[in-house]
């Protein structure tokens, strides 16, 4: 593991597992549009690697706010990972199941509260089980420890921000979804919504930076796509703000760590009459 790189191998972790400061954690995440596919606990409770509680983004989330899973105050974020067995000593692996959709965000979030001690597991479980891991379907119970979170604002874009970044374009937005959704060719899957982008972003699909075997790309490979952005300051954004970690992952491997993430994304931006939607037409 480099200490310059935020993913780490399922060789290394294997090489690491009994290690007393490392927890693993479980973020397997699925969107509730996708019907078609079990939820994000019910991919944990089938399996999971041994020892690793659940960290649930719906659960450590903002529960006033009304979109979903966004990032909860520091005192809420706290109390939530230390239940998980994290204390600030810990070094913290994050998978999931459903290729690098919310460990990126679990990482993102650890690193808007404070904690850079957070890496993310290239490749998921899939890399888990090639790598020879076992699985096990009980769920942990790991001892509370006591963890204190610092808020980085910096990492983090509310939607007056983002008014302001449009309005002067003296920031990068790059957006993680496809890009039909970015250009308003096709739909959005939350169908109140109307698709298209904000003015002046530019579209990096989340998938369009991994591998065909669900790793992320190498740092060479991700220069054509990234190179651009990486002298800029750069804010993150996708639907809901969980794909938007993939990019900040990806910048992160690529040597800017210092990308925000727009929490609301376009759930909130579209939402919003008052805010302008630009389209490829």
């Amino acid at each position: 593991m480099s200490a310059r790189d935020p993913l780490v191998s399922a060789g290394w972790l294997r090489d690491q597992a009994a290690s007393p400061d490392l927890v693993v954690l479980d973020a397997t995440w699925v969107p509730p549009f996708l019907k078609d596919r079990p939820n994000g606990k019910s991919c944990y409770q089938s399996g999971h690697i041994p020892g690793a509680p659940y960290f649930d983004i719906d659960d450590i989330a903002d529960s006033s706010s009304g979109l979903k899973h966004m990032i909860p105050s520091a005192g809420v974020f706290a109390a939530k990972v230390g239940a998980l067995g994290i204390s600030n000593k810990s070094r913290v692996v994050v998978y999931d199941s459903n290729s690098f959709f919310a460990s990126a965000r679990a990482w993102w979030m650890f690193r808007a509260m404070g904690h850079e001690h957070v890496y993310v597991l290239d490749g998921g479980l899939e890399a888990w089980r090639t790598a020879g891991g076992t699985i096990e379907t009980v769920p942990a119970h790991p001892a509370p420890r006591d963890f204190a979170a610092t808020h980085r604002p910096d990492l983090v874009r509310d939607m007056n921000a983002m008014r302001s970044h449009v309005e002067k374009a003296d920031v990068k937005i790059l957006d993680a979804r496809a890009q039909g959704r970015f250009d308003g060719t096709s739909p959005e899957p939350r169908a109140d919504l109307p698709s298209g982008h904000m003015p002046g972003s530019f579209c990096v699909p989340a998938t369009a930076l991994l591998s065909g075997d669900g790793k992320m790309l190498t740092k060479e490979d991700l220069a054509p796509i990234l190179g651009p952005f990486l002298e800029s300051q750069v804010v993150t954004s996708c639907g809901s703000g969980v794909s938007a970690a993939v990019i900040s992952l990806a910048l992160a491997r690529s040597g800017n760590w210092d990308a925000a993430l727009y929490d609301g994304s376009w759930s909130e931006w579209a939402a919003n009459s008052d805010n302008p939607i630009a389209t490829a037409s």
